[in-house]
Parts: C-alpha cells; sequence; structure tokens
C-alpha cells in the first residue's frame, strides 16, 4: 500500500460557544457503524477479516474502516486515548476516558426481529445508565480501580456524542416509499429526545451531536436502489434518499435548538456532517481522491465494486466460482471503503472540516483561541 507523508497539521481552534471547549476529561458515544469500535465484534453478532484495519491498526480493530474513524480522529484531536467499546472485555480495556457504546446496524428505533443489531439507541443510553451506576459502586469500594474508570464528576464534566439515525433511514427504504420514510421522521426524533432526556437527568450537561450523511452517494444504496439513470442525482447519488436526509437533518437541528432552549444548563452543539461529505463527493479530485463512490475493498469491480452478497474480506461462493473481497491498492485514493463506510483517508478530512468550527451549530466562539495539534 502507497505510504503517505506523515503530515502534523496545526490549527487555532476556538472553544464553544457557552464556554463548551475541547478540554472534557471523557467521552461518551452514542451511534453506529460510523463510530462503533469493537461493539458489534465484541457482541459476537458479527466478525471483521483482514483487510479491514490494514492502514492504521495493522489489524481488524472492530471498525468497518481500513484504520481510524471520525471519533478516533477527535479523540486525538482533544488528546484523548481512542474509546474502548462498552462490550470489550479482554485485554484490560480502560474506561477512565470514557465509553463507547455505538454498534453497527443501530438504530434510534427500537430493534426488530430482522435489525442487524439489538443495540439500539434507548438500548445504548440504558447501557450507560447501568456503565455509571456500576462505576460510583465499585469507586466507593476504593481507589484501587480508579485508573480504570471514570471519576465521579466525569460523568458531568463529559462530553455527549451522538452520530445515528443513517440506519433508521436507509433500512426503511427496502419496504416503504419516499413520503412513508418521511412520515417515520418525527417518531424517530421522539425516540432520539427521550434518550437525550435520560442522559440529562443522569447528569449529562455537553451533547455533541452529529447530523446524517448523504446515504445516496453510499454504493450500497446506488447499486440498489439507482439501477434507473432518473433517480440518480447530478453526482450520481440516489436523489430519494438523500432527500430523506436532509430532511431528518433539518428536523434533527429543529430538535437540537428546542432541547438548548429546554436545557439552558446545558451546551448541545449540531454538527453538519451532511455538508461536509456531500462536499468531499462533489470536490473529491481537487481534495486528492481518484474514488467518490466505488468501494475499495468490494467485488464486481467498476463502477461500484459493490455485490450486496459478499462484504470486504470475506470469501463465498458466488454462480459456482469461489470469490474474495479484496481491497484496493491504494485505500487513500477511495472516499469509501467497503460500499457503506468511509476511509480512513475520507474520515481524516471530515474530522479536519468539523474541527474548522464552521460546520457547527453553535459555530466556535472566537474567545480565547489556543492552538491543537492533530496527528493526522
Amino acid at each position: 500500500m502507497a505510504s503517505k507523508p506523515y503530515i502534523l497539521l496545526v490549527f487555532i481552534f476556538l472553544p464553544f460557544a457557552n464556554s463548551i471547549h475541547f478540554k472534557f476529561p471523557s467521552i461518551f458515544n452514542f451511534g453506529d457503524s460510523n463510530s462503533d469500535t469493537g461493539e458489534l465484534i465484541s457482541a459476537g453478532i458479527e466478525s471483521l477479516e483482514p483487510p479491514h484495519g490494514q492502514s492504521y491498526f495493522q489489524t481488524p480493530s472492530g471498525r468497518y474502516c481500513d484504520g481510524r474513524l471520525i471519533i478516533d480522529f477527535l479523540m486525538d484531536a482533544m488528546d484523548l486515548p481512542f474509546l474502548n467499546a462498552y462490550l470489550d472485555s479482554i485485554g484490560l480495556p480502560s474506561f477512565h476516558k470514557g465509553c463507547n457504546f455505538a454498534a453497527a446496524g443501530s438504530t434510534i428505533q427500537p430493534a426488530t426481529a430482522q435489525s442487524v443489531s439489538p443495540f439500539s439507541f434507548g438500548v445504548q443510553v440504558a447501557q450507560f445508565v447501568r456503565f455509571k451506576a456500576r462505576v460510583l459502586e465499585l469507586l466507593a469500594k476504593g481507589k484501587r480501580l480508579g485508573k480504570y474508570l471514570p471519576a465521579q464528576d466525569y460523568f458531568q464534566k463529559a462530553l455527549y456524542m451522538f452520530d445515528i439515525g443513517q440506519n433508521d433511514l436507509a433500512g426503511a427504504f427496502y419496504s416503504k416509499t419516499l413520503d412513508q420514510v418521511l412520515a417515520s421522521i418525527p417518531t424517530i426524533l421522539i425516540e432520539f429526545e427521550t434518550g437525550i432526556k435520560a442522559l440529562y437527568d443522569q447528569g449529562a450537561r455537553n451533547f455533541w451531536i452529529h447530523n446524517t450523511g448523504p446515504l445516496g452517494c453510499l454504493a450500497q444504496n446506488v447499486a440498489k436502489f439507482g439501477t434507473d439513470a432518473s433517480s440518480l442525482d447530478e453526482q450520481g447519488c440516489v436523489r430519494k434518499h438523500n432527500q430523506a436526509a436532509k430532511i431528518f437533518n433539518l428536523q434533527l437541528h429543529a430538535l437540537t435548538k428546542k432541547l438548548q432552549g429546554l436545557y439552558t444548563d446545558s451546551n448541545f452543539t449540531y454538527v453538519d456532517i451532511y455538508t461536509i461529505k456531500s462536499n468531499l463527493i462533489a470536490n473529491y479530485s481537487k481534495l486528492g481522491f481518484e474514488q467518490p463512490k466505488m468501494a475499495c475493498c468490494g467485488f464486481g469491480g467498476p463502477p461500484l465494486n459493490y455485490d450486496s452478497r459478499i462484504s470486504c474480506g470475506k470469501t463465498k461462493v458466488i454462480n459456482g466460482e469461489t470469490v474474495t473481497a479484496k481491497a484496493c491498492n491504494d485505500s487513500s485514493e477511495y472516499v469509501n471503503w467497503d460500499g457503506i463506510h468511509y476511509s480512513e483517508a475520507a474520515n481524516q478530512y471530515v474530522s479536519s472540516q468539523i474541527l474548522t468550527g464552521k460546520y457547527s451549530d453553535p459555530p466556535f466562539s472566537d474567545k480565547m483561541p489556543f492552538l491543537l495539534s492533530l496527528k493526522f
């Protein structure tokens, strides 16, 4: 694999409005495969084989990626270690600086018998409540476990991060019309609000909410729903999926504003991932990428290199032939890793844009700038 030069980017970053800043003692994350650092794998529900992890960890790390996720770059920016998955049990995982409840395939709405992941948002919140209660119980017994567990005051001082909703929308298109998908969005967001309220009641005060990306640009959705050219937009993305994502994001943004009004002692930051990812896909060549939608790791060749029957790293018999979904030569040339998830190079770009503060509401405040080095 072609190696990229090690670049140290130094940005001037600014704290948030309402005195949010990047000095959080711990992070608690909730979401799906966009930020899962090993939950579904630890649960034994799925397995990941090489070439997953090849660009950074040199081995599958529980992440649906060739390397680091957006959350890994954000943790690095805050000078915090990568988050262990809640269900990590082997190898002495440390939860001192936080815990990751995100699980691949998770939805905001409660899981059904057909769901990939049983760990819907409500379950992740319940896992956090259990985690916090157990931490406080263990800390009360003595200081021996303090280096592995968050201190009691960390729960209120922590940043609570959310990146979930993609699977609610993308999954719905398999059985619903666009109008039915749009009609379901308020119900989905009531469930999200319920989870946020439960976390607030547990002491959470700093909320960082990612909106959902342009689902119609994922090879998985183009392969399934984009066979008719009239269903695609000028970028070659499925129009209906992106329309649903935009409307979901508008309503999520409105909910974030409502929550800020309800919980005036808290900080809510809404992050426009959709615009960042859309800009990346529209301007991929200017940004150093060669393929905006084709999967690096997949089967079937151009234009999408995606086959729903076989996922990255797996070997199967298809049409009487044994085939393996292999990786491309240089994943840093690809925006998409496996047809569903972004490559490490794309995640690095998205993270660098998040950290400018331009895509956040409220945008990062212009008071007290400080230097922050990102190890990209």
